[in-house]
C-alpha cells in the first residue's frame, strides 16, 4: 500500500533535514539531486521546512549565480542547545553545542580526593551552568552524561557500583532539579563505542566490540548496528569474567578474581614491576598508561608480550561468544600501547580462536566519551525539536 501523502511529506521532511546536518547547506537544485524527488516536491519540502522555522537561507551557492536558485539552506543551529559531561572520579568535563553539535564553549573542574558529596556536586552543576552562560546559551534543551558505573536500563539511572565516590549519583539529580533540561545517562565504553563508530576506528563495522582498558576494564557491544546494554545495563562487565592466572574468581560484589585483576590499572601496574619498567606517579588509569608508553619507548619486549597475553585472554573470550570480527582497543591503557600493544594482542588471538577479527585501537583518544555524550544530546535534541516543529 503506497504512504498516505501526509507519510510521504513527513518521511521527505525527514530525508532533507538528515541531509542538510549530514552535507552542510544545500540549494534546493542539490536537494534534488540527493533526494531523487522532483522539483516541486522540493519546492513545497523547502517551504514547508521554512515555515516550520527549521531550515533558512545561509547564503548563495556560487558568485556568478544569482537568484532563488542559488540559495543555500541550512538548519538553523540556534533553535536549541544542549550540553554533554564526561563524569571521572577526579572530575568533570562539560560542553554546550548547539543544534548541529557545534560546540560553542568548553571547561573542566578538578574534584580532588575528600571533597564532599555536596561540594563536589555543587561544583559540577556550577561547572555546567557557567559553560552554559559562556557561550551565550539561556536554556539547555538536553544533558548527556558519560559515566563509569552501570545504568539501569529501565530508568536511565546510574546504578550503585564499588569504588565510585557517591556525588555521581547524586549528579544528576541535582542537574534534573536545577536545570530545566532533559538528563540523559549512559555509561562511557558505551558513549566511546558510539563515538568510535561515527567518527572513529570502527567506522566500517556494523557489529564489534570496544574494550576498555583503564583505572579499570569494560567492553561496550555494538550488533549490527545497535548497542546492546543487557537486561540490567550490564552488558560489557568483562572485569567480572573469570579467567585463568588471576588466583582466585571473582564474587558479586568485587571483580578481583576476574579479567579486571590482569588488564586493570592496577594489574599492569604490578606486571611492569615485575619486568622492572617505570614511570613517574600518577593516577592509577594514567599511571598504567605511562608504564605502557615507558614500556614501548624502552623496548620492554618482556612486558608488552605479556600485557597482550592478558588483554588476549579477555578479547578471545569475548569473541568466542560474540563474533565481533573487530575490536577496538580504548581507555588510557588502550590508547597507550597503540599500535604496538594491538599487534601483540592480534597475533596471540589468532592462535587462539578459529574466528578472525581486526584489532584496532581507538582513534578519537580521550575524547572519545566526550564526543559520544555530544552526538547522543545532539541526536535526541533532533529527534525532540524536529517532531515538535513537524508535528
Amino acid at each position: 500500500m503506497p504512504a498516505s501523502p501526509r507519510t510521504a511529506r513527513a518521511i521527505n521532511d525527514r530525508l532533507a533535514l538528515r541531509l542538510l546536518h549530514e552535507h552542510g547547506p544545500l540549494t534546493a537544485g542539490r536537494l534534488k539531486q540527493l533526494t531523487g524527488l522532483s522539483r516541486p516536491t522540493v519546492a513545497d519540502l523547502v517551504e514547508r521546512l521554512a515555515a516550520a522555522g527549521l531550515i533558512e537561507v545561509v547564503g548563495e551557492s556560487g558568485e556568478q549565480r544569482r537568484g532563488p536558485n542559488a540559495r543555500l539552506y541550512g538548519l538553523v543551529a540556534g533553535l536549541a542547545h544542549l550540553a554533554a559531561l564526561d563524569v571521572r572520579t577526579e572530575g568533570v568535563t562539560v560542553l554546550v553545542a548547539d543544534l548541529l553539535g557545534e560546540v560553542l564553549a568548553e571547561a573542566s573542574v578538578p574534584i580532588v580526593g575528600g571533597t564532599g558529596t555536596g561540594p563536589a556536586v555543587e561544583q559540577a552543576v556550577t561547572l555546567v551552568e557557567r559553560t552554559a552562560k559562556e557561550a551565550g546559551v539561556d536554556r539547555l534543551h538536553t544533558l548527556a552524561i558519560g559515566a563509569p558505573g552501570l545504568i539501569d536500563p529501565a530508568t536511565g539511572e546510574l546504578r550503585d557500583s564499588s569504588g565510585l565516590p557517591e556525588w555521581h549519583r547524586r549528579l544528576v539529580a541535582a542537574l534534573q532539579e536545577r536545570l530545566p533540561a532533559r538528563v540523559i545517562v549512559e555509561n562511557e565504553t558505551n558513549l566511546a563505542a558510539l563515538a568510535e563508530r561515527r567518527d572513529g576506528a570502527a567506522r566500517e563495522h556494523d557489529t564489534f566490540v570496544l574494550l576498555w582498558l583503564g583505572h579499570g576494564t569494560g567492553a561496550a557491544v555494538v550488533l549490527d548496528g545497535a548497542l546492546r546494554r543487557g537486561a540490567s545495563g550490564g552488558t560489557g562487565e568483562i572485569g567480572f569474567l573469570p579467567v585463568p592466572g588471576t588466583g582466585g574468581l571473582p564474587s558479586a560484589r568485587d571483580c578481583e578474581g576476574g579479567f579486571h585483576a590482569l588488564a586493570g590499572a592496577a594489574g599492569v601496574i604490578r606486571l611492569a614491576e615485575r619486568y622492572g619498567v617505570t614511570a613517574p606517579s600518577a593516577e592509577p588509569g594514567e599511571h598504567a598508561a605511562l608504564l605502557v608508553r615507558a614500556g614501548i619507548a624502552g623496548g620492554a619486549e618482556d612486558f608488552l608480550d605479556a600485557l597482550a597475553e592478558r588483554v588476549a585472554i579477555g578479547v578471545s573470550s569475548v569473541v568466542a561468544v560474540l563474533d565481533p570480527g573487530c575490536v577496538v582497543l580504548g581507555g588510557e591503557v588502550g590508547r597507550a600501547g597503540g599500535e604496538e600493544l594491538a599487534g601483540r594482542v592480534a597475533e596471540r588471538l589468532a592462535g587462539m580462536s578459529p574466528l578472525p577479527t581486526r584489532v584496532r585501537v581507538g582513534e578519537l583518544g580521550g575524547g572519545a566519551v566526550l564526543r559520544g555524550a555530544l552526538l547522543t544530546a545532539r541526536d535526541a535534541v533532533q529527534e525532540s525539536v524536529f517532531a515538535a516543529r513537524l508535528g
